[in-house]
């Protein structure tokens, strides 16, 4: 690490942090953000053509998923449980269901905690399957990447957006999966994609979401509210992280959360959880 102090390019100012690639020190003017912290202009202008995709756009990949394989698990788990207390694996039904799918009347009459509840619970085995693929793929990459609180909260987000967007289209509907959630995790990956300067179609995530957007819209009894609203806070709660990367001392991003990124992530999980109520009730006034 350089002593150096003051910018390279401008002798007359402090300098902040130093370029990733070449260890330069450089003044916020001279900072070019990167796909992993700051470098000087010389050094993002000989690597601007190189395209990164997968887990290196955004410089993580070292870390141990762990959450992203816990919630698997409680998903897992609890799909277990109603399939065992209600003898069948082919439908949601049973005690299980009865007690925690996601259902406007009696989130109104004050059972609010299946906002969060009915996102833990499938109606079968390829639904299952299908919501916990996308969330290892999606976890794997965006765990390491954001580190395991700013993820949660990210998961918490997109999976209470998405039970906002029930409320409003669909609250006489009992709704159940974790798609809501995986729906906000891709819009998330499309947002930091393009925020790294890549191109989210060409890493695939991009026609994912479009794809899944589609089947979405055409096949009926999707829970269109909970995939869209998902879909929408999770970009957007990825895009204000984006604003303001958590960066070391080097101007190299890290997996710590930052006290604004926790406190506002846990701000937006609390006032979609209060919006989700109060259309509820409005509903059914």
């Amino acid at each position: 690490m350089t002593t150096q102090t003051t910018c390279y390019r401008h002798p007359d100012r402090s300098a902040g942090v130093s370029c990733q690639r070449c260890d330069r020190p450089i003044c916020p003017s001279c900072m070019v953000q990167a796909s992993v912290g700051f470098q000087c202009p010389e050094c993002a202008g000989a690597h601007k053509t190189k395209v990164v995709t997968g887990k290196a756009a955004f410089g993580g990949g070292a870390a141990d998923p762990i959450l992203t394989k816990v919630l698997i698990g409680i998903n897992a788990a609890v799909y277990l449980l109603m399939v065992g207390l209600s003898g069948s694996a082919g439908r949601a039904s049973g005690p299980v269901f009865e007690w925690g799918a996601t259902f406007g009347p009696l989130i109104a009459e004050g059972e609010w905690y299946r906002l969060v509840s009915g996102a833990f619970l499938h109606s079968g085995f390829i639904h299952l399957g299908m919501n916990m693929y996308l969330l290892w793929l999606l976890g794997s990459v965006l765990e390491p990447t954001l580190g395991r609180a700013r993820f949660g909260l990210l998961y918490a987000a997109s999976l209470l957006g998405g039970a906002l967007g029930i409320m409003l289209l669909s609250p006489d509907v009992a709704a159940v999966g974790a798609s809501g959630a995986v729906f906000g995790l891709m819009g998330a990956m499309v947002v930091l994609q393009y925020r790294a300067g890549q191109n989210p179609f060409r890493s695939g995530i991009g026609t994912l979401v479009v794809l899944n957007l589609v089947i979405t819209f055409a096949i009926p009894g999707i829970a269109i509210g909970a995939h869209v609203g998902g879909l929408a806070v999770g970009a957007l709660a990825a895009f204000a992280i984006s604003l303001s990367p958590a960066v070391d001392s080097r101007g190299a991003r890290t997996p710590v959360p930052t006290i604004a990124h926790i406190t506002g992530l846990t701000v937006l999980c609390a006032v979609l959880a209060i919006m989700s109520v109060v259309a509820v009730n409005q509903h059914y006034v």
